[in-house]
């Protein structure tokens, strides 16, 4: 024992206790590994066994992408409050690190079964390939979109303690924003967030999302004018907005931010603008209004929300340099286009929203909210005609929303 000990010592003075416990990992992981995954079969092949009993079900949180960690969750919740989730099942969820926002995570772990641990996600993914094993998988149904209608029939399951509205209060001081001042947050998908986290990854294939935020500038200043502080949100952001006005704030330059105060914001705000983000799941599961612009695909649209206005890019066939009906968008199948080369393949150039259609869909929103919004029989026709093209499916089954009023006076003909 004694020789072993030396022998080590002299091994951790030659190549370091960072190396030597490197090679130690190496020599037992695969040992482990064998370990880990017999006793998690084990446990699923007793969770199997009891299932007349008692129904145990795993699920992932997807904490990778904000996204799926906000809706995916927030709609699980609906439908158990709505007796579409067994009501006798134990349910326990698992995710792995990076999370991408904690105090997400947090807010979760108060009224979800989430186990911290990398078992919980690790049974859950082999239930899902060892035969057998649906009845123990925790599913929505239809992923993240709420194709019921259950947002607006049940309550906002997220909340903030005292503690951390006095913190995120103080934040917005900080930030020069006063006690009562309504803010209006602002968020334009750009790569800036892909290529800091995932640089090793591809996800070049979402790049038709992106949108320019100096197209923004115009709303932004306008809003001011209104009265409101615009937040320009993001972590990183691949470059600023042209302005100087001190009340349009580049959250994510500002030195202000917490990953408290990203959830905080987009959940407080007067309404919010969503230029291709999938960060708007989080005013979406707060039930705050939403303007998307730059809406693509065309049929992922979230219907079921009345308290949102859409407006898309527009579809423009290179070959034949016209723009695409949203009935040819749609029976073409280009209206569920998920990856960018789909696009190329078929012709299909996407076009940004002008500054002008942007601004004229936030005004409409802020009139409607003011309740000074005048709504004309041929704007109901406008809107009727958009929305019989769109068919009840598992993407859409619920509609509520409405296309920008502007958007389509100005674009009636694509409604032929």
């Amino acid at each position: 024992m004694t020789n072993f000990v030396e022998k080590q010592i002299k091994q951790i003075k030659r190549y370091g206790v960072k190396n030597r416990i490197k090679i130690a990992l190496n020599y037992l992981f695969p040992e482990l590994l064998i370990v880990l995954i017999s006793q998690m079969y084990l446990i699923l092949i007793i969770v199997r066994l009891i299932r007349p009993l008692k129904l145990i079900r795993f699920g992932n949180l997807y904490s990778e992408r904000i996204g799926h960690f906000a809706a995916n969750n927030e709609l699980y919740m609906c439908e158990r409050d709505h007796g579409m989730q067994p009501r006798n099942s134990l349910d326990i969820f698992g995710y792995l690190k990076p999370v991408c926002n904690n105090q997400l995570l947090k807010m979760w772990k108060r009224v979800l079964p989430v186990k911290i641990s990398r078992i919980a996600y690790y049974l859950w993914w082999m239930n899902n390939i060892i035969p057998g094993g649906d009845e123990h998988i925790i599913r929505t149904a239809s992923g993240d979109r709420d194709i019921h209608g259950l947002y607006e029939k049940s309550r906002v399951h997220l909340y903030f303690t005292r503690e951390e509205e006095a913190e995120a209060q103080a934040g917005l001081r900080k930030m020069g924003i006063k006690d009562g001042t309504p803010f209006v947050c602002l968020v334009v998908r750009d790569p800036a967030y892909i290529e800091k986290h995932y640089s090793g990854r591809d996800f070049s294939y979402h790049s038709y999302r992106n949108c320019d935020i100096q197209d923004y500038r115009d709303v932004a200043e306008m809003l001011v004018d209104r009265g409101f502080t615009v937040i320009r949100m993001g972590s990183v952001v691949k470059e600023a907005m042209q302005t100087h006005n001190p009340r349009i704030i580049e959250y994510a330059c500002s030195g202000f931010r917490t990953e408290l105060l990203d959830i905080y914001l987009l959940a407080k705000c007067f309404f919010y603008i969503d230029g291709g983000s999938g960060i708007q799941a989080i005013p979406l599961i707060f039930r705050r209004p939403i303007v998307y612009t730059g809406y693509v695909p065309v049929e992922f649209m979230a219907s079921w929300n009345s308290k949102s206005m859409i407006i898309f890019k527009k579809h423009w066939l290179k070959n034949e340099r016209r723009l695409m009906t949203f009935r040819e968008i749609i029976e073409s199948g280009a209206g569920r286009y998920l990856y960018a080369q789909q696009y190329e393949e078929h012709g299909i150039q996407l076009i940004e929203n002008t500054p002008e259609e942007i601004t004229a869909v936030t005004m409409e929103m802020y009139e409607r909210l003011q309740e000074t919004w005048q709504t004309t029989e041929e704007d109901k026709e406008l809107q009727r005609r958009f929305w019989s093209l769109i068919k009840s499916s598992k993407i859409n089954r619920v509609v509520r929303s409405r296309v920008g009023t502007e958007f389509l006076r100005q674009h009636r003909e694509l409604l032929e």
